[in-house]
């Protein structure tokens, strides 16, 4: 399967980059906005493509053609103000399923945040992000593609463990990005996972039986 990666540049993404370079059965194609990160990626061995959330979703589209499925982990980042959480988040996800329509493209999966479904357990300092993730995701849920939404919780950067806990609904925990990046692509290949989306936090649980139990 040929995977359209957008928010390549970013801590998940740059994982995802690295393990889908050593999975046989998937390749990626890297979108990224600045032509240095593009340099980066394809000295790496990656393939890359130059396109932007805040362009049109036809540009979007014509960087995702040809492509199987969309995985979107971007985001604006802690240091933005929340007007681009406004235009990364929500409005850049959504153009993004906008471009799957016009590519094509059916599978779209989607890195949300913990409880993003449940407003009553946004944390307040964040409101504004959670907002953004919330409406992403019910616009994923009622646009007629074939979607996984993942909600992970605190990300941390140590190293994964291949274990979590993954359900509709869990209570606040943390996880290693990882694990984040090992568990969307073993979602590519878990039909159970799809229309479907689940919190996901660390625990005991090796991250394909988790994805079959959901």
């Amino acid at each position: 399967m040929k995977v359209f990666l957008i928010g390549a540049n970013g801590q998940i993404g740059q994982r995802l980059v690295s393990l889908f370079q050593d999975n046989p059965d998937h390749s990626v194609r890297a979108m990224v906005r600045k032509e240095e990160q593009k340099a980066s990626l394809e000295a790496s061995g990656a393939e890359a493509v130059l396109a932007n959330l805040e362009g049109s979703p036809e540009e979007i589209a014509a960087a995702a053609r040809g492509c199987d499925a969309i995985i979107f982990t971007a985001g604006s980042g802690g240091s933005t103000g929340y007007d681009k959480t406004l235009l990364v988040d929500l409005d850049g996800a959504a153009k993004a399923m906008e471009a799957a329509d016009i590519a094509g493209i059916k599978r779209f999966i989607m890195v949300s945040a913990l409880q993003a479904h449940n407003r009553e357990n946004w944390n307040e300092a964040l409101k504004p992000y959670y907002v953004a993730k919330h409406y992403a995701d019910k616009i994923l849920e009622s646009s007629g593609l074939t979607y996984t939404i993942i909600r992970p919780g605190g990300l941390r950067n140590e190293p994964g463990t291949g274990t979590v806990s993954a359900a509709k609904d869990l209570e606040r925990g943390s996880i290693s990005r990882d694990d984040v990046a090992k568990t969307v692509i073993a979602s590519l290949d878990e039909t159970n996972t799809e229309n479907r989306a689940f919190d996901l936090t660390e625990g005991d649980t090796p991250i394909a039986e988790a994805l079959k139990k959901l």
